[in-house]
């Protein structure tokens, strides 16, 4: 690409309806030259012919949630209802948030639909999306309200011991809101949905993008209730245990009855099932591999952020076409990544280290 295409290209991102002698006026040529400058474009695949449509790069879509986590670590062993010494944490989360960061660091093109208030943390994670390179120029921007905020308390081992999640912000998009984005859903290579979206958007986003492919974190019982009615339409989901008996309807008391939970699943439409077993590992259903995938030890900081990571690398893998094997493997090397780190999101977080640890499985 020439110099002058490039910043003709940079025009046309911006205003893709600008007439060829707008064009060649604001860069001080010909509109004959323009025309052949458009032309050259086209016939590279830069752009799509009429209107100026811009080729983009493939992308992931996600939609979902975002807030401002805050852990709380004990120093020793934690004791309900009593107040414990230790150390708090502020970082920046939601599950949507979290799969959206953690794509861009393993190198995915990715556009974020979320809802931040105008608040000091609204500002943070929008200013952090732009210096990592995740494109939230999408997410509706709620004036005079509060971001919300995850709220959770670890034990001595590092593990969830009890969360508060205030996501009412959520609650603002709309059906409405997200039929605005359908342009921008229906060209992505996959939609990556958390269950915090209203059962609305929910609704309309599987309703009126039927060619997309649909991937879905229910992210906890009550999230996961709320979503059975639609969870034939998604074509990959992440529940752990519990949410895998909501949603299937099938009690999980010993590994025997993950299959016919899964087997309830894929009768309903859902194409890939990854239930998550905690430090056991991950019990995996699909058309081509029913089997658990055990965990490798790793010293955990938090366990807070490894769901995220574990869907993120699983839809890289999807867009770059790997196996349910290999998914997985990227998948749960991720969510060891995420582990070892007190953050939400390791700063670490790599491609590179991902297929590394890939080889040591």
């Amino acid at each position: 690409m020439t110099q002058r295409e490039e910043e003709i290209l940079h025009i046309l991102k911006k205003n893709p309806m600008i007439s060829q002698q707008e064009l060649a006026d604001r860069l001080g040529i010909t509109r004959s030259s323009a025309a052949v400058h458009i032309t050259n474009l086209i016939k590279k695949g830069y752009i799509l012919g009429k209107g100026y449509v811009v080729k983009e790069d493939p992308y992931v879509c996600v939609i979902g949630g975002s807030n401002i986590d805050i852990q709380g670590f004990p120093r020793q062993k934690l004791v309900m209802g009593d107040s414990n010494i230790g150390t708090v944490k502020i970082s920046l989360g939601g599950v949507g948030r979290n799969i959206a960061e953690n794509l861009t660091r393993l190198g995915m093109h990715t556009r974020f639909i979320s809802v931040v208030g105008d608040d000091p943390y609204g500002q943070r994670i929008l200013e952090e999306a732009r210096a990592i390179g995740l494109d939230m120029s999408e997410s509706l921007l709620i004036k005079g309200e509060a971001t919300s905020t995850y709220l959770s308390i670890m034990d001595e081992r590092n593990d969830m011991a009890v969360a508060i999640s205030h996501m009412d912000s959520i609650e603002r998009m709309t059906a409405e809101f997200i039929k605005s984005k359908q342009s921008l859903i229906a060209h992505a290579q996959l939609v990556v949905c958390d269950a915090n979206l209203p059962y609305g958007v929910l609704e309309t986003l599987l309703t009126t993008n039927k060619d997309s492919t649909f991937f879905l974190d229910p992210v906890s019982c009550a999230k996961a209730e709320k979503v059975k009615p639609l969870i034939g339409r998604f074509h990959t989901i992440k529940p752990n245990r519990v949410e895998a008996e909501i949603l299937s309807g099938i009690p999980i008391q010993v590994d025997e009855d993950l299959p016919r939970a899964a087997a309830v699943l894929h009768k309903a439409g859902v194409k890939r099932v990854f239930i998550s077993l905690g430090s056991s590992g991950v019990f995996v259903s699909t058309e081509h591999i029913q089997q658990i995938f055990k965990a490798k030890p790793v010293k955990v900081f938090s366990a807070t952020g490894a769901g995220d990571a574990f869907m993120a690398a699983l839809a890289l893998a999807y867009c770059q076409g790997k196996n349910d094997e290999i998914s997985t493997l990227m998948a749960m090397a991720a969510a060891s990544i995420a582990l070892s780190h007190q953050d939400t999101i390791n700063p670490a977080m790599s491609l590179e280290l991902v297929n590394t640890l890939v080889k040591e499985y």
